[in-house]
C-alpha cells in the first residue's frame, strides 16, 4: 500500500510540476508574443480555467506527501519526504498570498478595462511563479530521491 501511495504522489507532483514549468517557460512566452490583445484573452483564459484547478492540485499534492510522511516515518528517505512535503506546504502558502490574488485580479481583465500597472502586476507575478516553479522542482525531486 505505501508503495502504492508513493508512486501515486510521486506521479502527481510531477505532473503539477510539469504544468507549472510549461506555464512559465513555454505558455506565457508564446501568450506574450501573440499580436494585439490576443496574449492578454489568452493569459485571464488562463487565469481562469488554471485557477479553478490548481488549488486542488496543490493541497492534493501536499496532502498526499504529508500522508506518504507519516505513513513511510520509519522508512528510508522518509527525512526527503517530510522536506518535500515542507516545500510543498511553502508553495501553497506563497501561492495563497503573492499569486492567487494577483491571478484572481487577471481573470477579470479585459482588453477595454486594463489597470494602468498591468504590466507590472503581471511581471511581478511571473517573478513569484518562477521561485514557485523552482520551490515544486524541489520539492519533486526529493520525493524521486525517497524512492530510490
Amino acid at each position: 500500500m505505501l508503495n502504492a501511495l508513493e508512486v501515486l504522489t510521486t506521479v502527481v507532483v510531477g505532473l503539477m510540476v510539469g504544468v507549472e514549468f510549461s506555464v512559465a517557460f513555454i505558455i506565457n512566452p508564446i501568450l506574450d508574443g501573440l499580436p494585439g490583445d490576443n496574449g492578454l484573452r489568452g493569459r485571464t483564459h488562463g487565469a481562469r480555467m488554471l485557477g479553478a484547478v490548481m488549488p486542488f492540485w496543490y493541497i492534493g499534492s501536499l496532502a498526499l506527501s504529508a500522508v506518504w510522511a507519516v505513513a513511510g516515518w520509519r522508512s528510508d528517505g522518509a527525512g526527503l519526504v517530510v522536506a518535500a512535503a515542507a516545500l510543498l506546504m511553502l508553495s501553497v502558502v506563497m501561492s495563497l498570498l503573492l499569486l492567487v490574488p494577483t491571478n484572481n485580479r487577471v481573470k477579470t481583465w479585459t482588453a477595454d478595462g486594463l489597470p494602468a500597472d498591468w504590466k507590472e502586476q503581471m511581471n511581478r507575478w511571473e517573478r513569484f511563479h518562477y521561485v514557485r516553479v523552482a520551490i515544486i522542482i524541489a520539492a519533486f525531486t526529493l520525493l524521486v530521491a525517497a524512492l530510490a
